[in-house]
C-alpha cells in the first residue's frame, strides 16, 4: 500500500468523523460538550468504550508483546474484569448520586479544595502521559510507513494528528465522541478479525488447525505460577490489573465522562458490565493475532522492523500488514483499524482534559454561559498544544514496549487517586486538607524509590503492577495520619 493511498484513506476517514461532529455538535453548548445532555444510549457507549480502552497501544503493542511474554498479559486482563465490577457497583452509584460533571468534585465535597485540586492534578498528569503514549505509537507507525517516504518530519506528523482530532471534537466534545467511538470500535474489531482470517489462510490453516499447531504451543503460556519473585507472577498481575482498571477507568475522568452521559445509573451499569466482557474477548483476539504475526514472520523471513537502529516489535503488525504480501484488503483494514484505535482514545482524552481543567481548575461552572464557552474553547486549544509537545518528547526518551511503559507510569500517577477515593469511601474521617498534596507527593516519591531498588537487594523479587495498589495504600496511610474528627452525619458523599 503506497503512502499516497494511505493518505487518501486517512483523509476519507476524517471526513466521516467531521461529518459526524457536524450533526452532533450543532448545539455547541458546554452541557453537550461535557455531558452529551445525559442522553447517550448505554449500548452505544459500551461498544464505543471498547475502542477507547484498547486504543492504538493494544492494536499495535499487545500483538508485538506476545513473543516476550506469550499470553501472560491475559492474567492482567482477567484482573481488569474484576476491577470493572468494582467500578460498576461501587463508584458509578456515587457519581450518579452526586450528579458530577468532573468526578474529582467528589473530593471537593468530601475533603476540601486542596484534595480536589490534588486529585485533578494527578488525573491531568496521568491522562496527558497516557494519551501521549497512545498517540506516539500511532505517530511512529505513520512516520515509518508513510511520512518518511514523503520527507515529512515526525514533528509535523504529530501536529497534523492532533489538529485533526481538535477539528472534530471542538464543538461537540463528548457528545461527538460517544458516536465516533462506536464507528472506530467497529473498524478496529473488523481489522483484527480480518487479519486473523487472512494470515491463517496464507499459512494454509483453518482457525482450529492454528490453535492445535505445534507453533502455537510455543507461544501459549498463560499462567505464570512458577515463582512469586517474577514480575509476571499470576497473583501480582491479577491484583495489579484489577487496580489498574479501578484507577484508569473508575477514577479517570476520561472513561467516566462517557459513562456519565448515560440516561440513568442502571444504564451506566449495564454499559460497564457488558463492555468489560467484550473487552476481555477482544484483547484475547489481539493476543492470538500476535502469535500469528510471529509465526508468519518466521516462515517468511521477515525480521523485526528497526527504529533508530533498534528492533521494535510494536512495528511488526504494520510491517506485515502493509509490506508482508497479504494483499490490499489487509493493508486497508489495518490502516482503518489503526487510525480508529488510536483516535478513539486520543479524542476522548483531549475532551476529558479540557473538561477537567475547566471544571476543576478554572471553576468554569461559576461563570456566565458565554464566558464558559470561551474558556472551554481556549482550554481545548491549549490541551492540544500540550499533547503535541509531550508526544514529540517521547520520541527521544521511550525505549521499551509502549504498553509496558503505559502501565508502569500508571503505577506512579494513579496511586494518589486510589488512596484519596478509598479513604473517602471506606472511612468517615475528615482530613487536614491542606496537607493532602504533601501526602500524595511523598507517596509517589516512595514508590519511585521502591521501584528502583535493585532486585538483588530483594532476593530476586521483581516489582510489577503491584506498585499501583501499594502506592494507593501508602496514600491511604498518609491520609490516616492527617485525619481529624469523623463526619457527624451521613452525607450524600458517603457510601
Amino acid at each position: 500500500m503506497s503512502a499516497t493511498q494511505i493518505l487518501l484513506l486517512i483523509g476519507a476517514y476524517f471526513l466521516v468523523l467531521i461529518l459526524i461532529s457536524y450533526f452532533t455538535g450543532k448545539n455547541d453548548s458546554n452541557i453537550d460538550f461535557f455531558k452529551a445532555g445525559k442522553q447517550s444510549p448505554w449500548y452505544v457507549v459500551a461498544f464505543g468504550m471498547v475502542g477507547a480502552s484498547l486504543s492504538g497501544v493494544t492494536f499495535i503493542s499487545v500483538p508485538g508483546w506476545v513473543e516476550a511474554t506469550q499470553f501472560n498479559y491475559m492474567q492482567v486482563v482477567i484482573g481488569y474484569l474484576f476491577g470493572y465490577m468494582v467500578v460498576a457497583f461501587v463508584l458509578l452509584p456515587l457519581y450518579y448520586r452526586m450528579n458530577l460533571t468532573s468526578i474529582y468534585e467528589y473530593l471537593l465535597d468530601r475533603f476540601g479544595s486542596t484534595s480536589h485540586k490534588t486529585g485533578a492534578f494527578f488525573f491531568f498528569l496521568s491522562r496527558v502521559l497516557g494519551a501521549a503514549f497512545r498517540l506516539y505509537l500511532v505517530a511512529i507507525v505513520l512516520q515509518q510507513f508513510v511520512f518518511d517516504d514523503l520527507g515529512v518530519r515526525f514533528e509535523f506528523t504529530v501536529v497534523i494528528s492532533i489538529l485533526l482530532i481538535w477539528i472534530y471534537t471542538n464543538r461537540g466534545g463528548i457528545k461527538t465522541i460517544v458516536w465516533t467511538d462506536t464507528l472506530q470500535t467497529l473498524f478496529m474489531i473488523v481489522a483484527v478479525i480480518l487479519s486473523i482470517v487472512l494470515i491463517n489462510k496464507e499459512l494454509g490453516w483453518s482457525f482450529g488447525e492454528f490453535l492445535s499447531s505445534a507453533e502455537f504451543q510455543d507461544y501459549n503460556a498463560f499462567l505464570n505460577t512458577e515463582s512469586f519473585l517474577d514480575r509476571n507472577y499470576f497473583i501480582k498481575s491479577f491484583v495489579g490489573g484489577m487496580f489498574v482498571t479501578i484507577c484508569m477507568t473508575g477514577l479517570d475522568q476520561d472513561m467516566m465522562q462517557k459513562n456519565l452521559t448515560c440516561k440513568s445509573l442502571k444504564d451506566a451499569q449495564k454499559n460497564m458490565v457488558s463492555f468489560s466482557f467484550v473487552l476481555v474477548a477482544v484483547t484475547f483476539m489481539f493476543m492470538l493475532l500476535g502469535v500469528l504475526l510471529f509465526i508468519y514472520a518466521k516462515r517468511n523471513g521477515i525480521g523485526i522492523p528497526l527504529m533508530d537502529g533498534s528492533p521494535k516489535t510494536d512495528l511488526l503488525f504494520p510491517e506485515i500488514a502493509l509490506n508482508g504480501g497479504l494483499g490490499l484488503a489487509l493493508a486497508v483494514t489495518f490502516m482503518l483499524g489503526l487510525i480508529a484505535a488510536a483516535y478513539s482514545s486520543a479524542d476522548s482524552a483531549l475532551t476529558s482534559l479540557t473538561t477537567s481543567f475547566c471544571v476543576d481548575f478554572l471553576d468554569v461552572e461559576k461563570k456566565s454561559e458565554s464566558e464558559q464557552k470561551k474558556i472551554r474553547k481556549k482550554t481545548h486549544v491549549a490541551m492540544s498544544i500540550m499533547l503535541v509537545i509531550v508526544i514529540i518528547a517521547f520520541k527521544y526518551i521511550l525505549s521499551s514496549n509502549v504498553i509496558d511503559s503505559l502501565l508502569t507510569v500508571a503505577g506512579y500517577t494513579y496511586g494518589p487517586l486510589l488512596g484519596l477515593f478509598a479513604f473517602g469511601i471506606l472511612t468517615k474521617y475528615q482530613i487536614r486538607d491542606r496537607y493532602v498534596w504533601v501526602v500524595s507527593v511523598l507517596s509517589v516519591a516512595i514508590i519511585v524509590l521502591i521501584a528502583n531498588i535493585p532486585t538483588s537487594y530483594l532476593g530476586g523479587y521483581v516489582m510489577g503492577y503491584e506498585l499501583l495498589p501499594l502506592n494507593g495504600l501508602l496514600t491511604y496511610f498518609g491520609l490516616w495520619l492527617i485525619r481529624k474528627g469523623k463526619i457527624t452525619a451521613d452525607t450524600n458523599t458517603a457510601l
